[in-house]
C-alpha cells in the first residue's frame, strides 16, 4: 500500500507518505503560504522514498473543514496530482484527523475536537474510538458558538484538540471538562489509518469526485480584515 496524504486546511501545512509499513511526515506552521509549500513538501517526501506519484495507489487529502482558502487549495493541488497521475482519491475530515491523532500520541478514546472558525463559532466534533483503533464521528461536525453547544451528558474522560479550545478555553471547558493536549492542527500522518479502511471498503473515487467539506454554509462567509 502505498498512499501520499496532504492538506492545507488550517494555519498547518501537512505531508505524509505511506510506502508499506515505512511513513514519512513533514508538517510546517506557515499560515497563508500553503500554496508555496505544499507541492515542495511533497516532492520532498516522494524524492526521499525514492517513489513517483504514478507508483502510487491512492491520494489522501484533507477535506475541511478550516479555512475556506485553505480547503481550496487542497483539494485543487489532491486533484492535480491526481488527475496528473491517473490516481483515485479519498478525502478525510480534519477534526477525524486531530482525533485519530490523540489516540496515537495519548491512547485518547473519547475526543472533543474544536477548529476555531472565526466569527465567534468552532468547526466542533465528537469523536469514539471504535475496535479497530479509528476514530468515529458521534453525531455530526457543525459550525456552532462554543456557547450553544449541546450537554454531553457523559462521564467519560474527554480529550481536547485543535484551536478551538485555546480560543474559546473558558467557554468550553464550562461546557464539558477535557483533558488538554498540544494537537492545535491536523497532520496528514493521522489521514492515513482511516484512509486505509476506506481503501479496503472500497471508498476511493477519481479525481474529479474530490469534494470539499466546508461544514458552514459557503454563504455565510464573509470576508475578515487581514484574511
Amino acid at each position: 500500500m502505498k498512499l501520499l496524504a496532504l492538506d492545507t486546511s488550517t494555519e498547518a501545512c501537512s505531508v505524509a507518505l505511506l510506502d508499506g509499513s515505512e511513513l514519512l511526515t513533514l508538517d510546517e506552521v506557515c499560515p497563508q503560504q500553503h500554496s508555496k509549500r505544499v507541492l515542495p513538501m511533497v516532492q520532498q517526501l516522494l524524492t526521499d522514498s525514492g517513489l513517483s506519484l504514478t507508483q502510487l495507489d491512492g491520494l489522501v487529502f484533507g477535506k475541511g473543514p478550516g479555512s475556506f482558502t485553505g480547503v481550496r487549495i487542497g483539494v485543487g493541488v489532491a486533484q492535480g496530482l491526481a488527475f496528473g497521475a491517473d490516481l483515485p482519491v479519498y478525502g478525510v475530515s480534519t477534526l477525524v484527523a486531530m482525533a485519530q491523532a490523540a489516540y496515537r500520541k495519548l491512547q485518547a478514546s473519547q475526543v472533543l475536537a474544536a477548529i476555531d472558525a472565526r466569527m465567534a463559532e468552532i468547526y466542533f466534533g465528537h469523536y469514539q474510538l471504535d475496535a479497530n483503533g479509528l476514530m468515529q464521528l458521534q453525531g455530526q461536525e457543525q459550525a456552532i458558538k462554543p456557547d450553544q453547544l449541546a450537554p454531553l451528558d457523559s462521564d467519560e474522560d474527554f480529550t481536547a484538540v485543535g484551536t478551538g479550545w485555546q480560543t474559546y478555553a473558558e467557554v468550553l471547558q464550562q461546557w464539558q471538562a477535557a483533558q488538554s493536549s498540544d494537537i492545535l492542527y491536523p497532520s496528514a500522518q493521522d489521514m492515513l489509518p482511516l484512509a486505509r479502511q476506506a481503501w479496503d471498503a472500497g471508498h476511493f473515487v477519481a479525481a474529479e469526485q474530490a469534494e470539499p467539506s466546508y461544514v458552514r454554509d459557503t454563504v455565510s462567509w464573509q470576508k475578515l480584515p487581514g484574511r
